[in-house]
This record gives C-alpha cells, structure tokens and sequence, in this order.
C-alpha cells in the first residue's frame, strides 16, 4: 500500500495542506485564503479559529482529491508563519483575542522604551534577537495587559500561548497537547538559544507567567497522535519548525555557508552557520535552523516584512493588475524602472535596518510613470532589499557567498530572479520543487516515522530548474544601487511618535 506525509503550510495570507510521496513529489494540493484584520494603522490580527478551520478544510480537500484516508499518511509536518501570537484559554480552548501576526507593529513604542533602558544587548545575548514589535513576547505582554481579566487568569494557569504550531496541534490532538518547537521557541523573545530553554529573567522582563508557556520539541519527533473526527484513524504529527527554517531544510541547506531567501508574503534570508549560534555585528538574527536527533544547527536571518505582499497590494491596493501573476507582465512592457524606486517599508524596516518607523515610498516619479514603471519598480523593491541582507550577511560572516537558492511564490517572477542575480553578481538558483516550505515540513516528519530513511536520501531528491546568471553591467548596477540607497534614507523615521 503506498503511503503519504501530509505538509500543513500555515501561511500570513492563507493555510495550505500538501501530500507528498516517497519521492518527493506533490501528489495533492489544496489552499484557502483567510482574512486579514486592520483595526488600525499598523495593526494586523488574524481570528485564529478562522485559521484552524481553513486548514482543516484544504486537509479534508487534500486527502479526499486522492481518495485516501488517514491510513495512508504515516506522518503531519507542520511549518507555519512565525511570532503570530494566540492566547487562549485551556478549558474552552476559545482564543482570548484575536491571533496579533507577525507585522503588527503596536508594541513599537514599547520596544522603542525598552531599548532606551539598555536592554537590547542582554536580550540579543540571550535570544540572537533585536528588540522590535515582530517577536512574540511584546504580543503576549500586550494581550495581557489589554484584555480585561486576562492577566488574574494566566497567573491561575488558565491561559496558553502558543504560536501558531503550538495552536495547530492543540487542535489535532483536542487540546491534549502544547508543544512548540526550538525554531519557533527561537522567534518570541523569551528563549535561550544558548540554553535551549525559557528564559526566567525575560518571563519577568516581560510579566509573562511560565505556565502559559508550551513545552519546547525538537522539529523531529512523534508529538502526539491525531484525536480528530476527519482522519479515519489516529496520525502520528512528527515534524515541525517555522516556516523560514522549513524552508531552509526543504532547499538542503546542509552544509554552512549555505543561504536561501523565501519570496512569500515577507521575504526572509537564511545562511547554515552550523553548530554554534552566531552572533550579528550587522542587525542580523541569530536564530535555531532546527534540531534533530538531539543535535541543534543555527541559523543567520534577515527578514524583510514586505515582499510578494507588495504585489498584494499593487492587486488590492491600487488596482493596478487582477492578479499576481499579471504583475510580471506588466513590468515588461517597460525596458527598466524609468529611474522608479519603490521602498515598500509598509510596516517599518526590516534587517539591515530595524525602524520601526520607516513607511512606504515611491520616488522618481515624473509625468512619464505608468502603472507599468511602477509593477517593474515593485519587483526591484523587493530585490533591493534582499541584496541589502545578503551584503551584510557576508559581513557578518566574512564569507562571500557563492549562489543563492530561492523559493516562495514570487520566485516563479523571472523578471525579478533575473534582476536579482543581477545586483548580487552571483548565481540565482530555483530548484524544480519550490514549496521548500512544505517540503522541509515534510521531511522532517518523514525522517521522524522512518518514511525517509536518512537526510543523505533527502539530499538526492533536490534538483537545479533554472539558474540565473548575471547579465547587467557593473556600471549600470553600482548606479541602481547609489539611488536605492538614496531612497532607502528617505524613507526612514517617517512616523513620529
């Protein structure tokens, strides 16, 4: 009887099941879109059991497309977005408040009052983290601080939290279980990557009871088993990591020195650096790439907050393209940006930068712009910024990076892998399979059930599609360059608090 892992791909924008084959290949595929809540600028939440309900919809949509039931999956990766934050109530299993997503910028002057104590080089030590509204611990204080009662009931022990991962399985198991796993544990502020447990000095920095807190797994590992009515029998839930070191694991980046950058709703940069956690000199993370086996490999990140999400918007927004797969060929009717430059720091700046306060510009704009200059200047925006991570990256490390594997929805845009490639001077790869996300989800839930029988096996299935080589002249990149810079400065401290 042939036999299947099932990858849950918990996304910012929607919820996503896959099957995958022995071999690797993606035998079914469902996906749901979910709403994004603004209650106000620089807010964004999701309704957490709107979340659960639309990955129990692509499951049930995934498996009944193949006409198999529970029986034949012998395993449930799950990789999810990250820092998204539900607190719940451990005897109704009803959130308390809305999940506070990763974008959500609220805490900032908080953050900003916390860095003014002196705090950031303690919590860095201890986290690989800089102080910003992304992480989670702000989040929790929040809730607790605003929703009437909630405090009184999480000193009681009433109260868990948990990102994402954390509410997923709560939900498979019918709240039996509260488990995260080191990469999330990694993402809230609150976890020792050094040694590898919550932190007690944060708890009380953050006025955080440790008993909302889930026990912390490695990605690896039976957790617990399916207590569901939609599998036919009871399915070992064996693998799990957020979904930027999913992807680092989907796109075999075994070895150190090795990098990916995700193109989804953000676009998030990750280089192996091995064994021990390596500290930035450059505003970059220090984060745990996973742990299995009982050995922890760590990672360098720089996220950036607005990447395909910007096509999103130039969809929903401007109205500009009907849909995002439109976006390309309209950048293509224009020969170049038309001197266009699009900083998309919607939600303030990501790594290198960290401001909190930077928004959205548009510069260069001249009575010749059309919607097409400003499709071709998006794209860039979104190449600039990761060639501004990957500079300070090699830095940090002192290495020079020799290629850059790239997954993510918008990796499938050619234009913008080609202009990427094109300000880093180096390879560009697309592999053939690039739901690296749900693929690493997979694996790493495979290994665990012993579907695969070794990383090495994993290794072989990763396959080249196409490489991008660079094609610009220095000349014209190094001006490219001056002017993105210009306008990066210019968009910097808008908001004044």
């Amino acid at each position: 009887m042939e036999q299947f892992i099932l990858a849950l791909d918990q996304g910012t924008t929607s919820s996503r099941a896959l099957v995958f084959d022995k071999s690797g290949n993606i035998r079914s595929l469902a996906q749901k879109e979910f709403r994004q809540i603004f209650p106000r600028q620089g807010w964004v939440e999701h309704d957490a059991n709107e979340i659960w309900s639309s990955q129990v919809s692509v499951i049930a949509e995934a498996i009944s497309r193949m006409g198999i039931n529970g029986n034949k999956i012998v395993g449930i990766g799950i990789a999810n977005q990250r820092e998204t934050t539900v607190v719940w109530d451990r005897v109704t299993g009803e959130p308390i408040y809305n999940a506070i997503v990763w974008q959500d910028r609220r805490t900032a002057a908080y953050c900003h009052k916390m860095k003014n104590e002196g705090l950031s080089a303690s919590i860095r030590e201890k986290t690989g983290l800089v102080i910003d509204a992304y992480f989670s611990g702000t989040k929790i204080n929040w809730i607790l601080g605003n929703v009437e009662g909630a405090r009184e009931k999480a000193k009681k022990g009433e109260l868990a939290f948990g990102t994402i991962d954390s509410w997923l399985v709560w939900k498979l198991t019918g709240g039996r279980t509260h488990v995260t796993d080191v990469t999330n544990a990694s993402r809230t502020m609150l976890f020792n990557i050094n040694t590898l447990n919550w932190d007690d000095e944060l708890l009380n920095l953050f006025d955080i009871p440790s008993n909302m807190l889930p026990k912390v797994v490695s990605c690896s590992e039976i957790y617990d088993y399916t207590n569901t009515s939609f599998f036919a029998s009871k399915v070992p839930i064996s693998g799990m990591a957020g979904d930027q070191q999913a992807a680092l694991f989907g796109q075999m980046c075994l070895e150190e020195g090795m990098v990916k950058n995700t193109y989804g709703t953000g676009c998030f940069m990750l280089m192996n650096t091995g064994s021990k956690p390596f500290i930035s000199k450059n505003n970059l993370l220090t984060t745990i790439a996973w742990k299995i086996n009982g050995k922890t490999t760590y990672a360098l990140e720089g996220s950036i907050f607005m990447g395909g999400a910007i096509v999103q918007w130039l969809r929903d927004g401007l109205g500009i393209i009907k849909s995002s797969a439109d976006v390309e060929t309209l950048a293509l009717e224009v020969e170049d940006n038309g001197d266009l430059f699009f900083v998309p720091s919607f939600t303030g700046m990501g790594a290198p930068h960290w401001d909190q306060y930077a928004r959205g510009l548009m510069i260069g704009v001249s009575r010749g712009t059309t919607k097409a200059h400003i499709a071709r200047a998006a794209l860039e925006g979104i190449a600039f910024q990761t060639m501004d991570v990957l500079r300070v990256m090699e830095l940090d490390t002192n290495l020079k990076i020799k290629e850059l594997r790239v997954d993510g929805g918008a990796s499938v845009n050619n234009l913008m892998m080609q202009f990427q490639s094109d300000l880093l001077g180096i390879p560009v790869i697309r592999p053939k399979l690039i739901e690296t996300t749900a693929m690493g989800a997979a694996y790493l839930a495979g290994l665990a059930v012993g579907f695969w029988k070794d990383i090495k096996e994993l290794d072989q299935q990763w396959q080249v599609d196409i490489t991008f080589e660079q094609q610009k002249d220095a000349q014209t990149v190094s001006m490219l360059k001056t002017k993105w810079a210009d306008a990066v400065e210019r968009a910097k401290s808008w908001i004044k608090e």
